[in-house]
């Protein structure tokens, strides 16, 4: 009877053990998928910016500067560049809600210093229309690139970038 006594104790801690490692691992594993569903890895393949990993963060709202990430709006234009579901884009925030956007002979200026010239036609000849100007919408957001290319802002198939396309802030990484 001793014996079976002193076998039982020896496989409670090693059960015990078992169960809380197991524990731990749920509770990592849950860690690590919270942080996956708010960052993730992605791979710039447009030229319109100088570097090609962007690290996302999720959720968040850019300042000036910033990078931001964000869903396109639908256009016929973007259809036949990007394809029928392009990939999100990334751009600098130029200016933010209450600026003032305003373009002379295709130049772009926000609160009067240049930002952006936009271009006549798309590479394939598309004329391109000029985007929106006046003051920057509330949770909005005027974005560019200095690439002669970038499809950004200064165009009207992607005008003012808004809270509900805004998928967070990209990091430059490489």
């Amino acid at each position: 009877m001793a014996r079976n006594k002193h076998s039982l104790a020896g496989r409670i801690p090693k059960r015990l053990l078992l169960w809380g490692g197991l524990g731990a691992a749920l509770l990592g594993l849950s860690s690590l998928s919270a942080f996956a569903r708010d960052h993730a890895l992605m791979i710039n393949v447009s030229p319109s910016l100088p570097y090609w990993a962007i690290w996302l963060e999720r959720g968040v709202m850019p300042a000036r500067g910033e990078i931001i990430v964000f869903d396109p709006p639908p256009s016929e234009l973007l259809e036949a560049h990007f394809g029928r579901e392009p990939k999100p884009f990334a751009k600098k925030v130029l200016g933010v809600a209450g600026d003032r956007v305003s373009e002379q002979e295709r130049t772009y200026f926000i609160n009067g210093n240049p930002v952006a010239k936009a271009k006549h036609h798309s590479r394939n000849g598309e004329p391109l229309a000029l985007g929106p100007t006046g003051i920057i919408p509330r949770d909005c957001y005027f974005v560019g690139t200095d690439h002669v290319d970038g499809f950004d802002s200064r165009y009207g198939a992607i005008g003012w970038i808004c809270r509900p396309r805004v998928l967070g802030v990209g990091r430059a990484i490489l």
